[in-house]
């Protein structure tokens, strides 16, 4: 990292003073942030992305829920760590450190591991919560991100912005919804026809639904219904679940072991890492056309990159 974002000719650590300006607990937002480091909004998040690695608010966010995940297994209530973590609503608070964690603050009181790092997220510069109040700087990660860690995160972006799709598609009339834009069109000769915004986010969570049913060993699923609330139930049951899959198998280094699929007819063979893989590309194709056919039905919706997403501040 350059000497100019590190430390000033008077010895000061500049790096550690933006990342203060972050986790100072009254600076919410990213122009809080950068007016206690007396800088401009854009210039505060080019330095803290450039020398911490990661964009300023989601560094404020990750820290944040990896002290609510410490102080749950402290005994704290849910209610006020998600007060503490900066969150309007319980519920709030709820959804993200399930996205997260893959389990819910209550399952924490529980109690759990107290090893250093037993509440850490990936982290792509090693900066983690240390309790009581303090950072840890893990040396090993300070130069940047793993592999692992590049997965983790478009995984949760995957899970994150298929739930923003289905949200936003609730703006449409059940006509509107089902009404075949893409005449013909098939993703996956398997998969069958995906003609509608309704057929795509059905798909989207139903490849979830099946591959974790074949990862967890459990029965072919049952496909639910399609309208928005129901997918909205449905997404929210697997993708803690998905997440949590995953997580484990970065965990256990364990990208390259091998799935026998019973569900298939005849019963077939896949690398998991290749799974994970199968699941980000297809989703990222469908998530884009959903995002297509909103446009054609009169909708506004973003763009679904995941710079913007990381960047964005917590709801």
């Amino acid at each position: 990292m350059a000497d100019s974002t590190h430390a000033s000719s008077s010895g000061r650590d500049r790096l550690r003073e933006l990342i203060d300006a972050v986790l100072e607990e009254d600076n919410r937002t990213l122009p809080d942030m950068a007016g206690d480091a007396y800088a401009s909004p854009w210039y505060f998040s080019r330095q803290v992305t450039r020398g911490a690695g990661e964009p300023p608010v989601a560094l404020r966010r990750r820290v944040l829920l990896e002290r609510a995940a410490w102080q749950l297994r402290e005994g704290a209530s849910v209610t006020e760590t998600a007060f503490a973590a900066g969150y309007d609503s319980v519920e709030g608070f709820a959804r993200a450190f399930t996205r997260a964690y893959g389990r819910s603050p209550g399952s924490l009181h529980d109690g759990g591991p107290r090893t250093r790092d037993a509440h850490w997220l990936p982290a792509p510069n090693g900066i983690h919560f240390h309790p009581p109040m303090s950072l840890w700087m893990a040396d090993e990660q300070a130069r940047g991100g793993t592999p692992d860690e590049v997965a983790a995160l478009m995984v949760h972006h995957d899970v994150e912005d298929v739930r923003v799709l289905i949200e936003t598609a609730k703006q449409l009339d059940d006509e509107a919804y089902r009404r075949a834009r893409l005449p013909g069109w098939s993703v996956l000769p398997w998969d069958g026809a995906e003609e509608s915004v309704a057929a795509l986010l059905s798909t989207l969570v139903w490849s979830k639904e099946v591959w974790l049913a074949s990862i967890e060993g459990a029965d072919h699923p049952v496909r639910g219904a399609d309208h928005p609330d129901a997918l909205l139930a449905r997404h929210d049951d697997v993708a803690p679940r998905w997440l949590a899959a995953v997580r484990d198998i970065a965990r256990r280094g364990a990208w390259g072991d091998r799935l026998v699929d019973a569900l298939c007819e005849p019963p077939e063979t896949f690398v998991l890492g290749s799974v994970v893989a199968h699941v980000l590309t297809y989703s990222a194709h469908r998530r884009l056309l959903v995002r297509h056919l909103l446009r054609d039905a009169g909708v506004e919706v973003d763009t679904g990159d995941p710079i913007d997403w990381l960047t964005r501040a917590p709801r």
